[in-house]
């Protein structure tokens, strides 16, 4: 029973096992490979071994001991489930069959894939500029895929589906193949990938016809510098451009229209803090304006109102009550006046009559504005017989 079962699980895994792959690299170069394995190996131990038959391939590298030799070493990445080989200094010796695999304790080691690894001294017939391609979210990445032999064009995620003709779209990103040819008989393969997610972070592979090229795409957030260059660069005024068959300019441009939705949303932010910003400080400073004005009336008003004060308090002297007396003369005869005064006697009288200098102001302005005085004349006029008695 339990071999009934090791050979059903043996047999799933073999069925999984996609066809072997073609590398092709130039002699004194390197290349890294990665191996996808499933989940359910993730504690096992993973190595890298070379030799045609399956039975005979010696380990090189592996991930418990040793992880590294003087031209290969083995990475594990546990939560992609993913390890990686790195061959440096390649010679041709070096061609020959590779195998990914894992390592099963008390049973049969499962080999999840196979490459055949060909060193040629000349240029291969299938190569990448660099296999380490980075983008951010929401951007785009070029890949250029150099090659020489025939065959269909193809590019997919390890794993996964693949886009073949000349555009579609993997996991929601669009893709688009472009082949160009080069003077040295050779045909430029280009791969942009747009709209960029997080997600997107994996091993694809550059294919055409029966040779592949492993390519790792790495997507990262933008930073505060990649936001605030690119809203520099969309503020300034497009120049005109010749137009340019190269690859490199080719993928600059669709760089660019790749991340113009993004980029207008961060520049409608920006402007609208701008804006705020502005609002503040026009605020502020009628704010400003209004106190400086409020404080100057204030301050006239009270020089004004201790003027008033201080006139108030000089003219309030002359302007106080003054009572004047007004003498008038008046005869008559010694029956209504005065008993004291003989019969036959003309007699002057004084009457004194209190006036308010309020009341004196339409008839004399001669008055002296002394305050609080009280004038009285009193003339007493007598009789001619009266002053001869006197004498």
């Amino acid at each position: 029973m339990d071999n009934h079962l090791s050979f059903l699980l043996l047999f799933l895994i073999f069925y999984r096992v996609s066809a072997g792959r073609h590398v092709s690299v130039q002699a004194g170069g390197s290349i890294t490979i990665p191996c996808s394995y499933d989940q359910y190996y993730i504690n096992h131990v993973k190595y890298w071994c070379k030799g045609y038959d399956w039975n005979r391939c010696s380990s090189v590298v592996r991930t418990d001991h040793p992880k590294s030799t003087d031209r290969a070493s083995i990475s594990d990445y546990i939560a992609q489930r993913v390890f990686t080989v790195i061959m440096t200094d390649l010679e041709p010796e070096d061609s020959n069959t590779y195998r990914c695999v894992v390592e099963i304790n008390g049973g049969i080691d499962s080999m999840i894939q196979w490459f055949y690894l060909s060193v040629t001294p000349g240029t291969p017939e299938l190569y990448v500029d660099q296999q380490e391609v980075t983008g951010v979210e929401g951007g785009s990445v070029t890949v250029h895929c150099y090659y020489s032999n025939s065959g269909d064009m193809k590019w997919c995620r390890m794993g996964g589906d693949g886009v073949s003709g000349y555009s579609g779209t993997l996991n929601g990103t669009s893709v688009t193949l472009k082949r160009t040819s080069e003077a040295n008989n050779r045909t430029v393969l280009t791969v942009t990938m747009s709209g960029l997610k997080m997600e997107n972070t994996d091993w694809y592979w550059c294919r055409v016809g029966e040779l592949e090229m492993p390519v790792h795409i790495t997507v990262s957030q933008q930073t505060a510098t990649q936001r605030t260059s690119k809203m520099s660069s969309s503020t300034q005024d497009p120049t005109p451009q010749q137009p340019s068959a190269s690859p490199t300019a080719e993928s600059v441009q669709t760089d660019n229209t790749s991340q113009g939705a993004e980029g207008n949303m961060e520049e409608v932010h920006q402007r609208s803090v701008k804006v705020l910003l502005i609002s503040l400080g026009m605020l502020v400073v009628v704010t400003a304006g209004i106190l400086v004005t409020w404080k100057m009336c204030r301050k006239h008003k009270d020089n004004k109102a201790k003027d008033q004060t201080t006139n108030n308090s000089v003219s309030d002297d002359p302007e106080q009550d003054i009572t004047y007396s007004t003498v008038t003369h008046t005869r008559e005869t010694a029956q209504q006046q005065d008993p004291f005064p003989e019969a036959d006697d003309d007699v002057t009288y004084s009457t004194v009559i209190p006036q308010h200098k309020a009341q004196l102001k339409g008839q004399t302005k001669s008055a002296e504005p002394d305050d609080n005085v009280v004038y009285s004349s009193l003339a007493l006029q007598v009789t001619t017989q009266q002053r001869a008695a006197a004498q």
